[in-house]
């Protein structure tokens, strides 16, 4: 599939056939994907946890779900048979900038007015997002409530200094779900890309509604 084609048709899948698997060529495949992301100063301080077994599943879903009563979206998602906690580390860029290239100093908190780790983080998950859909696999994106996230650190033994930015859901769609949140539409290119100044629209830019 052409990466255009493959950007267009990428979308997040929330119903999911809990009686086909992911075969593990392929899973590597999409993992090793992540490592082309491009990551400020090239720290890459990103981590998956591949959760394949139903026994790591249960684990995150007890962990991540607390309390709350069971939904659809969540009996939806939750038979997808490959779940990718996707962590960042400050720390890893923290000492990157420290070393004599970028500086040689400790790092300060005015010197990431953004946390790059998260954006990087969030960039190498997308490449996975993109991988799953040339490869014909359904993929989703989402958060941890952040109540729940030192009890997903304890189920899966991540160091209390990595940051869960999110999880991928993998596997095949069983039924489409069309979002409601979608009906919004898309925004036309001439709301959001801007010529020269905040104030200028692109020119002639209605984009893909």
């Amino acid at each position: 599939m052409e990466l255009i084609r493959a950007i267009r048709r990428r979308r997040m899948v929330r119903r999911f056939d809990p009686g086909r698997d992911v075969d593990e060529q392929t899973l590597t495949g999409l993992l090793g994907l992540a490592a082309s992301a491009p990551s400020a100063g090239f720290s890459q301080g990103w981590d998956l946890i591949v959760l394949r077994t139903q026994e790591d599943r249960d684990a995150f879903w007890d962990s991540a779900s607390g309390d709350r009563p069971p939904d659809a979206w969540r009996a939806g998602v939750r038979a997808a048979p490959v779940l990718v906690i996707c962590c960042s580390s400050p720390a890893a860029y923290h000492s990157r900038y420290a070393e004599p290239d970028k500086g040689g100093r400790p790092a300060q908190e005015q010197d990431w007015p953004v946390p790059y780790w998260d954006v990087d983080t969030s960039m190498a998950s997308l490449l996975v997002l993109l991988g799953a859909t040339d490869a014909g696999l359904g993929s989703l994106f989402f958060g941890v409530p952040g109540p729940a996230h030192d009890a997903v650190r304890a189920a899966f033994d991540i160091p209390g200094e990595r940051r869960i930015v999110g999880v991928i859901a993998l596997g095949h769609e069983a039924e489409r779900v069309r979002s409601p949140s979608l009906r919004r539409g898309r925004r036309a290119l001439s709301d959001y890309a801007h010529d020269g100044r905040y104030a200028v629209p692109w020119p002639g830019g209605e984009g893909d509604r």
